[in-house]
């Protein structure tokens, strides 16, 4: 899906760190806001003073991507919109709901709109290209794997039980923090000139699943490896686990289509956006072995 070039510069396109420019900023609504990055967007906005509302279906006014009625609630003296969509961009009927989403905002008279979307996956570009048409402003944060997965997500108690266990063979991905792209995303809502920049956001390194075992087990002082597992056979045992079914079809797609070397390359997102490199994941492993996470189910 071709981008409008003239707007949405490439990840070799460097522009100047605008963190420290004046906030620009009214009542954000972060969608998904309890959710890996939506909290630590609106905790930063909030440490900052600013107004936030969280978009989820315990909030009030509550949000549900299921039930439009209510989103004109939410969206009401809304200047700009934190859109992430769960489980994923490349779901079927993500884009229906992206371009309703759209719509609503520009008839509240929202200004701005921040998706985070998902590096190569078509289904996702299809997505941000309905946001990039929306007739608001707009920026991209377009990310794959999170480092949080292994903390806050699927993977966690594979790390607790010594053996990450997946159909992942030996490809390299660029895994990102969730800081990092909570920082980038604040910036896209806060500050100027960063409408209409796709931020295509990765950690500074490639690293296979096994390096991601290697630096947990020098994080935690014990072996932790990877053992890599049949598709079929891992899909089969999530479901049987009793994992939701959309939590059991993003694995399913994530590991067998998009954990296919299409991602094995760095950018520079994170720089171009902030200034600064993106933090590594042996920084992220050491500072969450610190708090005792991975060391006995009891403490999670």
């Amino acid at each position: 899906m071709s981008l409008d070039h003239k707007t949405a510069p490439t990840d070799d396109m460097p522009d100047t760190a605008l963190q420290d420019e004046p906030s620009m900023a009214g009542l954000t609504l972060v969608l998904g806001g309890t959710g890996k990055t939506g909290r630590r967007v609106s905790r930063l906005l909030a440490d900052r003073g600013l107004p936030v509302r969280v978009g989820s279906r315990g909030a009030v006014p509550s949000f549900d991507w299921s039930v439009e009625t209510g989103w004109r609630a939410c969206l009401t003296g809304v200047e700009a919109v934190y859109i992430t969509y769960a489980p994923d961009l490349a779901m079927p009927g993500a884009s229906d709901a992206i371009r309703a989403l759209a719509e609503a905002a520009r008839g509240c008279g929202v200004k701005r709109l921040v998706l985070l979307s998902g590096r190569g996956e078509p289904e996702a570009q299809a997505c941000e290209q309905i946001v990039q048409e929306s007739g608001l402003e707009w920026t991209i944060v377009r990310a794959s794997w999170f480092n949080q997965n292994f903390s806050e997500g699927a993977f966690v108690d594979m790390v607790v039980a010594g053996a990450i266990a997946l159909p992942a063979g030996q490809v390299p991905e660029p895994f990102v923090d969730a800081d990092d792209i909570a920082d980038v995303v604040v910036a896209a809502l806060t500050a100027p000139g960063h409408a209409g920049q796709v931020y295509e956001v990765t950690g500074p390194r490639l690293m296979t699943f096994a390096d991601i075992a290697d630096d947990l087990t020098a994080a935690t002082g014990r072996q932790i490896v990877f053992v890599d597992v049949p598709h079929d056979a891992f899909v089969a045992e999530v479901t049987a686990s009793g994992a939701p079914k959309d939590v059991v079809w993003m694995l399913d797609y994530l590991l067998a289509t998009v954990l296919d070397g299409r991602n094995a390359h760095l950018t520079n997102g994170v720089m171009r956006a902030l200034g600064r490199p993106p933090r590594d994941f042996a920084d992220y492993a050491r500072d969450v072995a610190a708090t005792g996470l991975w060391t006995a189910s009891e403490n999670r």
